[in-house]
């Protein structure tokens, strides 16, 4: 028991550093690297999203390619459209969405102001995604404080050993109201029968020991 407390408490430690970064409001026990978090993203958001059977997943056309490759061949056999746009000239864009995502900062190393992005993604009640990269967060401003609804990325720019969560130990954090639909597990603190703090799995759903393809 005392290990696991300990394996709780680092976690719980992980998910604290994540939502102070990203600035939103929950943040889970890891993913395996940020391009299946970007794709769990993608589901989460139409999910999420009350769009039509139409709407499609922008993708920001300067996202990291491995990032792009894992979110069309994710989406594929589920049925989900993505198209590629330049994120500069959003207003061009015709289609119904239900959610977007965006590079942050680029794969080029462009920072960019995505508030307008962000006003014109929640009008059409999509989701906005921002995969972040954690360590330009102690720098630029938080996804969390222009609007984005979730964040994705890597921790591995801290030096992350490999295999610590997953290959680079990938984030995702989301605002208030999408906690029920997101992946992975989260790591809450509590008391035990004694008054004293613990840490424990919370917010589990019975899918995630059960029925795992519905799981969230």
């Amino acid at each position: 028991p005392e290990i696991s407390q300990g394996r709780l408490e680092a976690l719980f430690a992980f998910q604290t550093a994540v939502t102070d970064l990203t600035a939103l409001d929950i943040a889970n026990a890891s993913m395996l690297d940020e391009g299946t978090a970007a794709a769990e993203a993608m589901t989460l958001a139409h999910r999420s999203a009350r769009a039509s059977d139409d709407a499609v997943f922008l993708v920001d056309k300067n996202v990291h390619p491995q990032t792009l490759a894992v979110i069309e061949t994710r989406a594929n056999p589920l049925g989900l459209k993505v198209q590629t746009f330049d994120v500069t000239k959003f207003a061009e864009q015709n289609e119904d969405v239900f959610g977007v995502l965006v590079q942050y900062p680029n794969t080029f190393g462009a920072v960019i102001d995505h508030q307008n992005l962000c006003n014109w993604v929640h009008e059409k009640n999509a989701i906005l995604v921002a995969a972040a990269d954690l360590l330009a967060l102690t720098l630029i401003k938080a996804p969390g404080e222009w609007g984005a609804d979730v964040a994705v990325g890597s921790s591995q720019r801290f030096g992350v050993p490999m295999g610590f969560g997953g290959p680079h130990a990938g984030y995702m954090a989301v605002r208030n109201g999408l906690e029920r639909s997101m992946p992975g597990r989260l790591v809450g603190q509590s008391i035990d029968s004694h008054g004293a703090p613990a840490f424990r799995l919370a917010l589990q759903t019975r899918e995630q020991h059960i029925r795992r393809e519905k799981a969230t």
